[in-house]
Protein backbone atom coordinates (compact mmCIF):
# COMPACT_ATOMS: atom_id res chain seq x y z
CA UNK A 1 0.00 0.00 0.00
CA UNK A 2 2.98 2.68 0.78
CA UNK A 3 4.62 1.83 -2.54
CA UNK A 4 1.08 2.47 -4.45
CA UNK A 5 -0.26 5.50 -2.22
CA UNK A 6 2.88 6.77 -0.78
CA UNK A 7 3.58 7.10 2.76
CA UNK A 8 0.53 9.35 3.60
CA UNK A 9 -2.40 6.64 3.73
CA UNK A 10 -5.58 9.03 3.99
CA UNK A 11 -8.28 8.33 1.33
CA UNK A 12 -10.07 11.19 -0.04
CA UNK A 13 -14.17 11.47 0.16
CA UNK A 14 -15.02 8.78 -2.77
CA UNK A 15 -11.52 6.94 -2.83
CA UNK A 16 -13.29 3.79 -1.04
CA UNK A 17 -15.29 2.75 -4.33
CA UNK A 18 -12.00 2.70 -6.27
CA UNK A 19 -9.95 1.08 -3.92
CA UNK A 20 -12.82 -1.94 -3.31
CA UNK A 21 -13.30 -2.18 -6.99
CA UNK A 22 -9.16 -2.99 -7.61
CA UNK A 23 -9.62 -5.08 -4.58
CA UNK A 24 -12.74 -6.95 -6.47
CA UNK A 25 -10.35 -7.19 -10.06
CA UNK A 26 -7.67 -8.77 -7.95
CA UNK A 27 -9.95 -11.52 -5.94
CA UNK A 28 -11.39 -11.44 -9.70
CA UNK A 29 -7.51 -12.74 -11.01
CA UNK A 30 -7.39 -15.27 -8.30
CA UNK A 31 -11.15 -16.56 -9.25
CA UNK A 32 -10.08 -16.87 -13.19
CA UNK A 33 -7.34 -18.60 -12.39
CA UNK A 34 -9.14 -21.57 -10.39
CA UNK A 35 -11.96 -21.56 -12.20
CA UNK A 36 -9.73 -21.98 -15.76
CA UNK A 37 -7.63 -24.58 -13.81
CA UNK A 38 -10.62 -26.36 -13.26
CA UNK A 39 -12.84 -25.58 -16.24
CA UNK A 40 -10.36 -25.01 -19.53
CA UNK A 41 -7.55 -27.01 -19.01
CA UNK A 42 -8.27 -28.99 -22.57
CA UNK A 43 -10.56 -26.05 -24.19
CA UNK A 44 -8.76 -24.76 -27.83
CA UNK A 45 -7.60 -21.50 -26.90
CA UNK A 46 -9.21 -20.21 -30.02
CA UNK A 47 -12.49 -20.90 -29.19
CA UNK A 48 -12.27 -19.76 -25.72
CA UNK A 49 -10.96 -16.59 -26.38
CA UNK A 50 -13.62 -16.02 -29.33
CA UNK A 51 -16.54 -17.12 -26.29
CA UNK A 52 -14.54 -15.08 -23.87
CA UNK A 53 -14.49 -12.00 -26.30
CA UNK A 54 -18.42 -12.47 -27.58
CA UNK A 55 -19.70 -13.04 -23.73
CA UNK A 56 -17.75 -9.77 -22.34
CA UNK A 57 -18.91 -7.77 -25.69
CA UNK A 58 -22.72 -8.35 -25.36
CA UNK A 59 -22.35 -7.79 -21.24
CA UNK A 60 -20.84 -4.48 -22.36
CA UNK A 61 -23.74 -3.59 -24.48
CA UNK A 62 -26.15 -4.23 -22.12
CA UNK A 63 -24.31 -1.96 -19.41
CA UNK A 64 -23.27 0.93 -22.27
CA UNK A 65 -26.74 0.87 -23.17
CA UNK A 66 -28.23 1.56 -19.95
CA UNK A 67 -25.57 3.39 -18.31
CA UNK A 68 -24.62 5.69 -21.56
CA UNK A 69 -27.62 5.37 -23.97
CA UNK A 70 -24.92 5.77 -26.93
CA UNK A 71 -28.11 6.64 -29.51
CA UNK A 72 -28.25 10.04 -28.31
CA UNK A 73 -24.47 10.65 -28.57
CA UNK A 74 -23.13 11.34 -31.91
CA UNK A 75 -21.50 8.84 -34.76
CA UNK A 76 -17.93 8.43 -33.61
CA UNK A 77 -15.63 9.22 -36.68
CA UNK A 78 -13.38 6.63 -38.77
CA UNK A 79 -10.02 7.17 -36.87
CA UNK A 80 -12.01 6.01 -33.24
CA UNK A 81 -13.40 2.96 -35.22
CA UNK A 82 -9.99 2.25 -36.52
CA UNK A 83 -8.74 2.93 -32.53
CA UNK A 84 -11.63 0.32 -31.30
CA UNK A 85 -10.96 -2.26 -34.05
CA UNK A 86 -7.04 -2.03 -33.18
CA UNK A 87 -7.51 -2.74 -29.68
CA UNK A 88 -10.09 -5.14 -29.74
CA UNK A 89 -8.20 -7.20 -32.56
CA UNK A 90 -4.49 -6.40 -32.24
CA UNK A 91 -4.39 -6.42 -28.24
CA UNK A 92 -6.94 -8.02 -26.39
CA UNK A 93 -7.62 -10.48 -28.90
CA UNK A 94 -4.13 -11.82 -29.47
CA UNK A 95 -3.60 -11.24 -25.82
CA UNK A 96 -6.64 -13.84 -24.71
CA UNK A 97 -5.37 -16.22 -27.38
CA UNK A 98 -1.61 -16.12 -26.04
CA UNK A 99 -3.50 -16.17 -22.53
CA UNK A 100 -5.47 -19.35 -23.34
CA UNK A 101 -2.63 -20.94 -25.12
CA UNK A 102 -0.21 -20.28 -22.01
CA UNK A 103 -3.31 -21.68 -19.71
CA UNK A 104 -3.12 -24.90 -22.02
CA UNK A 105 0.34 -25.78 -22.50
CA UNK A 106 1.52 -24.40 -18.42
CA UNK A 107 -0.81 -23.98 -16.31
CA UNK A 108 -2.93 -22.00 -14.43
CA UNK A 109 -0.42 -20.65 -11.80
CA UNK A 110 1.92 -19.81 -14.40
CA UNK A 111 -0.64 -17.75 -16.50
CA UNK A 112 -1.72 -15.79 -13.58
CA UNK A 113 2.59 -15.18 -12.84
CA UNK A 114 2.36 -13.26 -16.64
CA UNK A 115 -0.51 -11.03 -15.55
CA UNK A 116 1.78 -9.62 -12.65
CA UNK A 117 4.11 -7.94 -15.19
CA UNK A 118 0.95 -6.37 -16.33
CA UNK A 119 1.85 -3.00 -13.97
CA UNK A 120 5.99 -3.48 -15.24
CA UNK A 121 5.21 -3.22 -18.59
CA UNK A 122 2.77 -0.59 -18.59
CA UNK A 123 5.38 1.73 -16.69
CA UNK A 124 8.20 0.75 -19.59
CA UNK A 125 5.83 1.38 -22.13
CA UNK A 126 4.96 4.79 -20.73
CA UNK A 127 8.29 5.86 -20.27
CA UNK A 128 9.69 4.48 -23.53
CA UNK A 129 6.72 5.57 -25.73
CA UNK A 130 5.33 8.59 -23.73
CA UNK A 131 7.87 10.00 -21.91
CA UNK A 132 6.73 9.64 -18.80
CA UNK A 133 9.33 9.93 -16.03
CA UNK A 134 9.75 6.54 -13.61
CA UNK A 135 10.27 7.49 -10.15
CA UNK A 136 11.57 6.04 -7.11
CA UNK A 137 8.00 4.15 -6.11
CA UNK A 138 7.76 2.82 -9.74
CA UNK A 139 11.00 1.15 -9.23
CA UNK A 140 10.25 0.20 -5.79
CA UNK A 141 7.25 -1.46 -7.51
CA UNK A 142 8.85 -3.10 -10.58
CA UNK A 143 11.74 -5.03 -7.85
CA UNK A 144 8.86 -6.17 -5.52
CA UNK A 145 7.37 -7.69 -8.28
CA UNK A 146 10.69 -9.07 -9.26
CA UNK A 147 10.79 -10.69 -5.77
CA UNK A 148 7.42 -11.76 -5.78
CA UNK A 149 8.15 -13.67 -8.71
CA UNK A 150 11.69 -15.32 -8.05
CA UNK A 151 9.80 -16.86 -4.89
CA UNK A 152 6.55 -17.78 -6.76
CA UNK A 153 8.76 -19.45 -9.84
CA UNK A 154 10.42 -21.82 -6.95
CA UNK A 155 14.18 -21.36 -8.14
CA UNK A 156 14.77 -19.58 -5.86
CA UNK A 157 13.87 -21.79 -2.98
CA UNK A 158 15.61 -24.25 -5.28
CA UNK A 159 19.32 -22.67 -5.14
CA UNK A 160 18.94 -21.73 -1.55
CA UNK A 161 18.95 -25.20 -0.85
CA UNK A 162 21.27 -26.68 -3.14
CA UNK A 163 23.53 -24.12 -1.73
CA UNK A 164 22.98 -24.87 1.69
Amino acid sequence: MIILRGWGVETRAGQGLGILLCLGGAFSYGFAALAARRLLKDAAPLGTAAFQLMASTVMMAIVAGAMEQPWRLSMPGVTTWLAVLGLAGLSTALAYIVFFQILRRSGATNVMLVTLLIPVTAVLLGWLVLGEPISMREIAGALVIGSALLVIDGRLANLLRRGT
